[in-house]
């Protein structure tokens, strides 16, 4: 089974902050197949398990706030036994410009708080994961700024980089090395 997990704060408030672009993703991915994620309190996250291409694939967000992101990815990996190869995790990040996309195999948490906890509580740091730019306002303080919400040309610029975050899913989903996706994603924002 293939696990993808966007990060993000539940909660209609929350919902088109720049920290919620890892959400934005599942849901668009969930829209497109025509599925919804559903609450599922033994993992604290929204879950929906589908079938594509002959194999399992969960969609993951959790509903534990950002800082608490790895709680429910870990109760989700152990209980399905799921392999780190097959966990794909989209994230935003403060240091790449508004819509830049940067993946990659194994890494640190970079000051991301969600990234550190799942690092954390999974004793690992080698998942496959897309960080999304948000870009920055070093004028705002940190936590405002990132539970802030899109600028319409912000809007714009991602729906773009939403799409390509789609692909990339298909691309996992279908097995393709993930160096072979890192190349043609990496290059393309």
């Amino acid at each position: 089974m293939k696990v993808i997990v966007g990060l993000g704060n539940p909660g209609q408030k929350y919902q088109k902050t720049r920290h919620n672009i890892g959400f934005m993703v599942i849901d668009a991915y969930l829209d497109k197949l025509k599925e919804k994620a559903k609450l599922d309190l033994k993992f604290n996250a929204e879950v929906a398990l589908i079938n594509q291409l002959g194999q399992k694939i969960m969609f993951v967000k959790p509903s534990t706030y950002m800082n608490l992101s790895g709680e429910a990815i870990s109760k989700i990996m152990k209980y399905y036994d799921v392999d780190m190869d097959d966990l794909l995790i989209f994230v935003d990040d403060v240091n790449l410009p508004a819509g830049k996309l940067r993946l990659r195999e194994t890494g640190g948490h970079g000051g991301h708080n969600g990234l550190r906890n799942i690092i954390g509580l999974l004793h690992n740091e080698a998942f496959k994961r897309v960080r999304i730019g948000i870009d920055n306002n070093v004028s705002m303080a940190l936590d405002q700024y990132v539970l802030g919400q899109f600028s319409e040309d912000e809007i714009i610029t991602l729906q773009k980089t939403i799409k390509l975050s789609m692909d990339i899913i298909d691309d996992f989903i279908q097995d393709k090395p993930y160096k072979d996706i890192m190349t043609k994603y990496n290059t393309q924002t």
